[in-house]
């Protein structure tokens, strides 16, 4: 009697945790990866505007542990194929993210030609399209946070990074640290 009531009980909270609407269920998502789809989360990428099969497929990822990060596969692990679907479709209507404001810094203009140009020497665009906004299973890139994409971008060079496609270690492969530190720049400053 105690495992059928127990059984009933995880039923009943699974039926109401899915009840609930999808503001309230992502709620925990957007804590660090920002309400507004622009997070103000150290190292962590921003939601808004990214490609709903791009996102679907990396929340399946966490939740079959195909790409490990502690957090993410712990919130994934109890979706269904419906939740992710829903999750995706969801974040793919939040605002883009917007660039950060102008710093002004010295050196600045020379940084962001030299972070267009590698963006071009090594064809970013191609995959990501020409204002980086992303497609189908590629990720939006503009205007994602600069420490996110420097981090990313070190890490598929480092080859510490996998994904579903092994690509971008190819590409970052010739690419320096002081000129990721530049295609960050760049990109994170995308119009």
């Amino acid at each position: 009697m105690r495992k059928t009531i127990t059984v009933l009980t995880f039923a009943l909270i699974a039926t109401s945790a899915n009840a609930e609407p999808i503001e309230q269920r992502i709620a925990p998502c957007l804590a660090c990866h920002g309400e507004n789809g622009q997070s103000q989360t150290e190292n962590t990428p921003s939601l808004g505007g990214q490609q709903a099969p791009y996102t679907l497929i990396q929340l399946f990822m966490f939740r079959e542990k195909l790409r490990t990060f502690e957090p993410m596969n712990e919130m994934a692990k109890g979706l269904t194929d419906d939740d992710l679907r829903l999750f995706s479709d969801f974040i793919a209507k939040m605002p883009k993210p917007t660039p950060p404001p102008e710093a002004g810094e010295a050196g600045e203009p020379a940084r962001l030609q030299r972070g267009q140009a590698l963006v071009q020497q090594h064809r970013c665009d191609t995959c990501h399209n020409p204002d980086l906004s992303g497609k189908e299973n590629v990720p939006r890139i503009a205007n994602q946070r600069e420490d996110y994409l420097a981090k990313t971008l070190a890490e598929y060079k480092d080859n510490s990074r996998h994904g579903y496609d092994g690509s971008m270690a190819d590409v970052m492969a010739p690419i320096t640290p002081e000129q990721i530190v530049d295609l960050a720049h760049f990109i994170a400053r995308m119009h």
